[in-house]
């Protein structure tokens, strides 16, 4: 074949392989064409409803909800919202019309930035997002509000936050807790009562992209406008028993240099607490700053010996057995050895022994001796079965976050030394609010209910508060008279001039951390209720560690007991019930 012939050959065939790739694209791109007409007609078409719903969830938002506030048993705010915002500038959206200079000029007086300052801001364009003032006003947002739709600004946002609030500071800091909006941490009556408080009905509108909300026929006009609210709370506190309360621990405290303590004033026939005070104790304003020992509700977390003040559970429960009675007369030889040990009366070398006692003398001497002769009238089962009846070794369910259970061996586990240790409040170990709930029952005709510091609708108290026959009546009733008795006889400082009161005071040796042995520091309280012929207010006082004057229940705890009751009962109003001095005996009346 000559040359020529050749190079049109070749010629011919590539020509005729471009126009086949050709064609064969085109065929593609028709496909191509044809599958997105498709596509774009299913989508519009059938598909349309599902991305409707897409869409509308991207321009959705739901309005701004707050927590409910928080109120003491009067009414007096104790945690509210405060609604404040952050303002922002985006770069990226400036223009010739909303330039740094002119944003600054305009937010300059309204947002008290100096001119100059606020323009250097401004112009940081390194980032995305700047932050020019935070924790802003609602009245000082409405300005800016105001500037930006009059100037149609669209690099200028705010952004509205809650934050908690405590108006009345370090007041009932261990009842409330605190609530962190950012981390959502929570502690006290703002974890409990969590789902109360954020409980609002909230709704959702759509709104454009600088914040608008699209109002359709359906939305509500007035809603967007009104920011949904949790439910309120109110407490059993009363803010002026304690207030009461607060002053007069943090008194004796910083008196006698001690290293923490508490008050507790409950109404023993429904449960309600009226005062809650702690120390140390923290600003839930500033919880941030507080460290783990001062936001530590400590009288639900730890344990302790009660002392003394268990006499009167050991002598309930032997009476409530049939083992005493209200004129029983028990051994009291003033000492006693056990193995390695020796138990004596706290004023056994000054009185020796005192023979056959009442009980009646028991309460009065707080005699160890005659504690442990009545405990040895039950057997381990009967002591144990009585102590889990007035709820040792359990929570009592205060309606608090992180109570204890506290350490109550099983019979199986107790031989002689531990009953006899037992009998005089040793043997175990206990929270403050069991302690309270145990002695409720004494002043409430043998029934333990429920502590709490929360108000509850009728059916929400049937669910949550539980009323347990932990005595009979008659064996409450004659405790109580046995101990208001034994106040007053002697010269204790808890007697009051107008009321009754049946009490006792404790106090205990410190427990190493370890749990094993003794510290050289006391734990010092009182616990009674009063009137005595129709108690309506108990009262707990323990102070840990008191250091200086006399370290006693009567000298440390008792006088905090004694201020509070006479002020608890000047605020409820309570009829007294003890008989004048001028008459010859002060007799308990009839309940």
């Amino acid at each position: 074949m000559r040359r020529e012939d050749k190079e049109k050959k070749s010629k011919f065939s590539g020509t005729k392989y471009c126009n086949n790739v050709a064609n064969i694209l085109d065929i593609a791109y028709c496909v191509i064409v044809v599958i997105l007409v498709i596509h774009l007609f299913v989508l519009q078409i059938f598909d349309l409803r599902n991305y409707r719903e897409r869409g509308r969830l991207q321009r959705a938002s739901h309005d701004f909800a707050v927590r409910g506030d928080i109120y003491d048993r009067h009414g007096i705010k104790l945690a509210t919202d405060r609604i404040y915002y952050n303002i922002y500038a985006r770069p990226v959206d400036y223009s010739k019309k909303e330039t740094p200079r002119k944003i600054a000029k305009l937010f300059s007086p309204i947002l008290k930035i100096p001119e100059a300052k606020l323009y250097q801001t401004l112009s940081n364009s390194k980032i995305p997002v700047i932050a020019v003032k935070k924790d802003v006003d609602r009245d000082t947002a409405k300005e800016i509000m105001k500037v930006i739709n009059e100037n149609g600004f669209r690099s200028i946002s705010l952004d509205k936050k809650n934050t908690r609030e405590y108006p009345q500071g370090v007041f009932a800091s261990h009842v409330l807790g605190f609530y962190n909006f950012d981390a959502g941490v929570s502690n006290g009556v703002e974890l409990t009562a969590k789902d109360k408080l954020e409980h609002a009905v909230r709704a959702t509108y759509e709104k454009t992209r600088d914040g608008k909300i699209i109002y359709k026929i359906p939305t509500d006009p007035v809603g967007p406008t009104q920011n949904p609210k949790g439910q309120d709370v109110t407490l059993t506190i009363d803010a002026a028993i304690q207030h009461v309360c607060e002053k007069e621990l943090h008194k004796m405290i910083h008196e006698k240099e001690a290293l923490r303590g508490a008050v507790i004033v409950m109404n023993p026939r429904n449960g309600e607490i009226l005062g809650y005070a702690v120390y140390p104790t923290y600003d839930p304003n500033k919880f941030l700053k507080a460290t783990n020992t001062q936001i530590k509700n400590w009288t639900l977390t730890d344990v302790y010996p009660p002392g003394s003040t268990f006499k009167t559970i050991t002598v309930t429960s032997a009476m409530e057995l049939g083992k005493i009675n209200e004129k029983s007369i028990i051994e009291d030889s003033g000492r006693m050895k056990f193995g390695g040990y020796t138990i004596e009366n706290y004023d056994f070398r000054e009185k020796g022994a005192p023979g056959k006692i009442d009980l009646v003398y028991l309460f009065e001497h707080s005699s160890n001796i005659g504690s442990v002769n009545v405990g040895y009238l039950m057997t381990h089962k009967e002591f144990y079965d009585m102590l889990k009846k007035f709820g040792f070794g359990e929570k009592s369910g205060i309606d608090l976050p992180g109570e204890s259970s506290g350490l109550l061996a099983s019979p199986k586990y107790w031989d002689k030394g531990l009953h006899m240790t037992m009998s005089y409040g040793y043997g175990t170990s206990v929270s403050i609010m069991q302690m309270v709930s145990a002695v409720s029952a004494l002043a409430n005709n043998g029934v333990r209910v429920t502590p709490h510091v929360i108000k509850y609708s009728p059916e929400e108290e049937a669910e949550k508060i539980k009323r347990i026959q932990t005595v009979s009546p008659e064996t409450a009733r004659t405790i109580t008279k046995l101990l208001a008795m034994s106040v007053n006889n002697g010269k204790s400082t808890i007697k009051m001039d107008k009321y009754n009161v049946a009490a006792k005071t404790g106090t205990s040796r410190k427990p190493l951390e370890n749990g094993r042995g003794y510290s050289g520091a006391l734990i010092t309280s009182t616990i009674g209720y009063f009137p005595a012929s129709d108690p309506q207010v108990l009262i707990y006082v323990i102070v840990d560690s008191a250091k200086k004057g006399p370290v006693w229940g009567n000298t440390v705890a008792g006088p905090i007991f004694k201020e509070v009751a006479e002020q608890s009962a000047r605020i409820l109003d309570l009829k007294p019930d003890k008989v004048p001095a001028n008459n010859s005996k002060n007799k308990i009346k009839g309940r």
